[in-house]
């Protein structure tokens, strides 16, 4: 299943006063989405992937730290074309921004910092979620390498 979609990045803010900080992406609308919760890996470097659905859509947004995060369309659920290129972003608390990942796409994603939080919102229950729920080895697109500069 091709989607015609493409994963999306919506750029946010975050706002200091001596009160503290504000994190927000104000065009990032919130109808479709059914649940969410927060990913906190164990470790820094540690691999969360791939895991994908042909219905359900997802938001990805760090809270805390940062994160590497793939997104790859899924040219068959079953046996996903290891070519096909993969969105590569990095996901930082402080320059927020919300990574849409459209319906026909697997994730994956690895923590870049100590006690990194990566907030995701779901299109779906969890019980549509279970019956949508593709998953590959994290090395299956291996994007996780750093790039030295």
């Amino acid at each position: 299943m091709i989607s015609e979609i493409e994963p999306k990045l919506l750029d946010g803010k975050k706002f200091y006063d001596d009160r503290g900080s504000l994190l927000f992406v104000n065009e990032l609308s919130l109808n479709n989405y059914k649940r969410f919760y927060v990913v906190e890996n164990h470790s820094k470097g540690f691999i969360r992937a791939w895991h994908g659905h042909l219905k359900e859509a997802k938001i990805f947004l760090a809270i805390e730290g940062s994160f590497l995060v793939g997104a790859v369309q899924m040219t068959d659920p079953h046996e996903p074309s290891r070519e096909t290129k993969v969105l590569r972003t990095v996901l930082n608390s402080d320059a927020p921004q919300a990574l849409l990942i459209p319906p026909g796409y697997a994730n994956g994603l690895m923590s870049l910092s100590e006690s990194a939080k990566l907030l995701v919102l779901s299109s779906s229950s969890l019980e549509e979620s279970q019956g949508d729920d593709y998953r590959f080895p994290y090395n299956y697109w291996d994007i996780w390498a750093i790039e030295n500069r």
